[in-house]
């Protein structure tokens, strides 16, 4: 996957535009926005249109199960899945946990994992333990959480003779993810660390740099996360010049 690509996309939800831009409107169109925004991006790589799709929405209420989430449903995944294969695109399968396990949530996708142009991206922010309630408190992971979903991607990449995967880990604080230096390697497995730091720019690169310096280099690949709302509403969006500016080079930019 890297260096030959860089990606580049949008994430949200249908019908939920308070989620990014990937749930605003015809979902085709928002596919051929993402391929001309992946375009400003390519440069000395390939370019790979992504749509994170957020499967497992974090909620407000613990609903019947106590767990404080809502998996997507499947026509909704497939119908993202196609639009993603119509423009040669990328799937990625956002999660939100609440209070579930993120490898639990994992295993609730294996049907879409199985096929070679679907990843995964996790959302520690909102992963919360007992007795806690998300958007109250800033969730957490452990490391060993994340290897777990690293072994189980590598074992769907064995048994299915599937190309390298897309396991994103998002991070807003360097307290969100826990004793990361024991992140491993997996075969097939590319590790991307989202960095979403929210506002001005140079807000945005004071949070590159705090969490770039506790990310587990060449093994995880770096990613930046732009919001349209937010970050403009702190001065204007970061250009592409900008974004590409920031050092050791991204694998991966994702607008919300």
């Amino acid at each position: 996957m890297f260096p030959t690509y860089r990606l580049t996309g949008f994430c949200g939800h249908p019908g939920s535009p308070a989620l990014g831009k990937l749930g605003i409107g015809d979902l085709d169109a928002r596919v051929s926005e993402i391929e001309r925004v992946a375009g400003s991006y390519a440069r000395e790589r390939a370019a790979l249109p992504v749509l994170e799709l957020i499967a497992t929405m974090v909620q407000s209420k613990p609903g019947q199960d106590g767990l404080y989430r809502l998996r997507t449903e499947s026509s909704v995944i497939d119908q993202h899945l196609d639009a993603a294969r119509r423009h040669r695109a990328y799937l990625l399968l956002n999660i939100q946990p609440g209070r579930a396990s993120f490898l639990d949530e994992v295993h609730a996708y294996e049907r879409w994992l199985t096929h070679p142009d679907v990843g995964v991206a996790l959302d520690p922010e909102w992963a919360v333990g007992p007795g806690q309630v998300p958007g109250q408190v800033f969730g957490h992971v452990e490391t060993s959480m994340l290897n777990a979903v690293g072994e189980y991607v590598a074992g769907l990449v064995s048994s299915h003779d599937l190309p390298e995967k897309v396991v994103v880990y998002h991070q807003l604080t360097p307290s969100i993810v826990r004793r990361e230096q024991d992140l491993r390697a997996f075969p097939g497995v590319a590790w991307v660390k989202s960095v979403d730091g929210i506002g001005a720019k140079t807000d945005k690169v004071a949070t590159w740099n705090r969490i770039l310096a506790t990310t587990p280099r060449p093994l995880v690949h770096l990613g930046f996360k732009l919001f349209y709302d937010e970050d403009s509403k702190q001065g204007p969006l970061m250009t592409p010049d900008e974004v590409l500016a920031l050092n050791p080079q991204l694998g991966y930019v994702m607008y919300e």
